[in-house]
């Protein structure tokens, strides 16, 4: 098996899952972190010598300049479920767009995209919509895409699994919609990542969508007092 590395580029690099995949990624890559600002990002761990960090904003078209042409894989992990701005479903098009194209001129040869499990696209939130629109523009790239979709993710640090986790410890009682009867499938963020370094460059999945979830199928009621009481790391037996 060929050991050379890749040159790949990780956008969200500063964010939940980028933080966990990017040390990953350098046991047999060469990493490009995307950040939009160089003085609040630094990795130190291992391998760091195969690490690179350029600045780059992907709602400033003068910035994608930054990102080299000679990259050959990358993942797309940026995503706006905090942002309080309410056109936030333009902002993650405007990006989706901007990505698209700067790569199209690239030598990009595998796209990596985590959104989410979308089911019901007439009865689907803004956010989940809006994960779908990004992923039907990166499909119009001229790179190979790979789509896997996620429930909720658990782990510290996780903002969907933080508010549930804070929701059970905090709130006695709670008057709750009918939306807590919505059916999920829960991931661990170490099963997240072991998916996000396998499929990469994995050929069988280029231009393929997979969701990727546990084995246990709840709803959200069923699940706020699991979490709390939950005191093993949750994880499913991972094969490709």
């Amino acid at each position: 098996m060929s050991t050379e590395r890749k040159k790949i580029l990780l956008t969200g690099a500063n964010g939940y899952i980028g933080k966990r995949l990017l040390p990953v990624l350098l046991n047999t890559h060469n990493v490009i972190c995307c950040v939009r600002d160089k003085s609040r990002f630094s990795y130190i761990g291992e391998n760091s010598e195969h690490c690179d960090v350029v600045e780059v904003d992907f709602l400033v078209d003068k910035t994608l300049n930054n990102i080299p042409n000679d990259i050959e894989g990358a993942y797309f992990l940026m995503h706006s479920m905090s942002s309080s701005s309410q056109e936030f479903e333009v902002l993650e098009e405007k990006v989706a767009l901007n990505f698209k194209t700067r790569l199209n001129e690239t030598n990009i040869e595998h796209v990596i995209y985590l959104g989410g499990i979308l089911n019901d696209t007439s009865n689907s939130s803004k956010h989940l919509s809006s994960r779908n629109n990004v992923a039907n523009i990166l499909k119009e790239g001229k790179f190979n895409l790979t789509i896997l979709g996620a429930g909720i993710i658990v782990g510290s640090g996780s903002s969907s699994f933080e508010i549930m986790r804070d929701l059970v410890e905090k709130l006695p009682v709670m008057i709750a919609q009918k939306l807590l009867l919505t059916k999920s499938q829960y991931i661990a963020i170490r099963n997240v990542i072991q998916y996000l370094d396998k499929v990469l460059f994995y050929k069988n999945a280029y231009n393929q969508s997979f969701d990727i979830c546990g084995p246990k199928i709840m709803n959200y009621k069923q699940m706020l007092p699991f979490l709390k009481n939950r005191t093993k790391p949750l994880a499913t037996t991972f094969t490709m």
